[in-house]
């Protein structure tokens, strides 16, 4: 199970890696784009080009046109694509001023805690992101400029939401049986401090 999960939070986070790379090409085209324009609509550039700027400026050199509304779009299902990574490998970042001096069974009674809670969050973000998606399919709201459907943000970001939410739940499952078991199964990341 434990290699499947990893494999599966893998997965997700190399996605949201993907989306995210392509969103800042996107945004890097477009702010681009939205350079040229205003240099091709500049009258010293204008002087020297004459026509050409004027053809360029028809060939539709600008910004991309809805970009703000994709990147909200691929933002949301990135963020939700790396939970499941972060937590399988424990890297969500912990002060542990206080805890570090507790014994080992305290510590792992609170890391049981906030993984049960957490698990519960995710649970709760996916049952969220479902009802807000029948609500935007009911009444087939759509993005001011591209015009597509607002739902599909919301499919993709229930699907990351949902293998959160599945990660979640084995991971508070590891750690009742660590500490009823009495044992570390999966060791607790994070970064140091």
């Amino acid at each position: 199970m434990q290699r499947f999960m990893n494999s599966l939070a893998r997965f997700m986070a190399i996605l949201g890696g993907i989306v995210l790379t392509a969103l800042i090409i996107l945004i890097c085209v477009s702010v681009l784009g939205r350079t040229l324009n205003g240099l091709l609509h500049s009258g010293p550039v204008v002087a020297v080009l004459g026509d050409f700027a004027k053809t360029l400026l028809d060939a539709g050199v600008g910004p991309i046109l809805g970009d703000f509304e994709l990147v909200e779009a691929g933002v949301a299902f990135a963020i939700f694509a790396f939970i499941p990574f972060c937590q399988i490998t424990g890297g969500h970042a912990t002060v542990d001023i206080f805890t570090s001096a507790l014994s080992v069974k305290s510590n792992r009674l609170i890391q049981m805690v906030v993984d049960i809670t957490f698990a519960c969050v995710l649970i709760l973000i996916a049952m969220q992101l479902y009802a807000g998606m029948l609500s935007k399919m009911q009444y087939r709201e759509t993005t001011f400029l591209l015009q597509f459907p607002v739902w599909w943000s919301y499919a993709a970001s229930l699907v990351a939401a949902v293998v959160s939410a599945v990660v979640g739940v084995y991971i508070a499952i590891v750690r009742m049986g660590e500490f009823f078991g009495n044992r570390t199964i999966l060791s607790i990341g994070g970064a140091e401090h």
